[in-house]
């Protein structure tokens, strides 16, 4: 799938962004930073200035870069021009994510009482929301969505799973905006616990409908 640069700047520049903030806060932040919180929202580990100012930007980078390259050693490379609009939406809502994680880093650095244990969770649960919505138009491909063997050797199963997947996640989102707010100390486990049952059902949904696709592919066969 050859790149559209123009579709590429509002990823560009928010990448841009968070190495140009970095370098301004760079002479004026403290040794240490905030890098962890605890299921609770307060700091649990504090890193230097490189981690806790560029570790995010250089993530985001990273990420961009993968993302960008993946579509071009696919062999199923030709289908990512049929959902290209979703697929670009999903790397700049992760883009975003991590803007915003380098925001509170550096907002708690600087002595601003952000609620990261709040933030952090609700934009998670935002992304979520913003995947599960795409979902269902995701077209077959080796290296995003739910590529299980059966959804990669059936059309039925990858787009009916897709379906699925993307309701799932959207409760998810939901689940996690919430639980953001209500902060229990149980919500690790619940998070574990939700995706866990949306990892077995997907799989196991994804299955069922290979079994009754009459032209799905055989063993051995590659996903058209």
């Amino acid at each position: 799938m050859p790149t559209k640069w123009r579709d590429e700047i509002p990823q560009l520049l928010i990448i841009v962004g968070m190495f140009a903030a970095a370098g301004l806060l760079w002479p004026f932040a403290p040794d240490r930073l905030p890098v962890h919180w605890n299921i609770a929202g307060h700091v649990d580990r504090y890193g230097g200035k490189f981690e806790g100012l560029l570790l995010m930007p250089l993530i985001a980078l990273g990420a961009y870069l993968l993302l960008l390259l993946l579509p071009r050693i696919d062999p199923n490379r030709a289908n990512y021009a049929k959902f290209a609009v979703p697929y670009a939406a999903v790397r700049l809502s992760a883009i975003c994510l991590l803007a915003v994680v380098q925001a509170c880093i550096a907002l708690v650095g600087f002595g601003d009482p952000v609620n990261v244990g709040r933030i952090v969770p609700f934009g998670v649960g935002l992304l979520f929301c913003v995947i599960g919505n795409l979902m269902p138009k995701f077209q077959r491909n080796w290296f995003v969505g739910v590529r299980t063997p059966w959804t990669l050797s059936s059309r039925a199963s990858w787009h009916k799973t897709h379906r699925l997947a993307g309701r799932l996640f959207i409760v998810s989102g939901i689940a996690l905006c919430a639980l953001a707010f209500i902060q229990t100390p149980w919500m690790l486990a619940l998070v574990v616990g939700m995706f866990v049952v949306i990892l077995v059902w997907v799989t196991a949904y994804s299955y069922v409908i290979w079994r009754h696709d009459p032209e799905r592919a055989g063993a051995g066969d590659s996903p058209p």
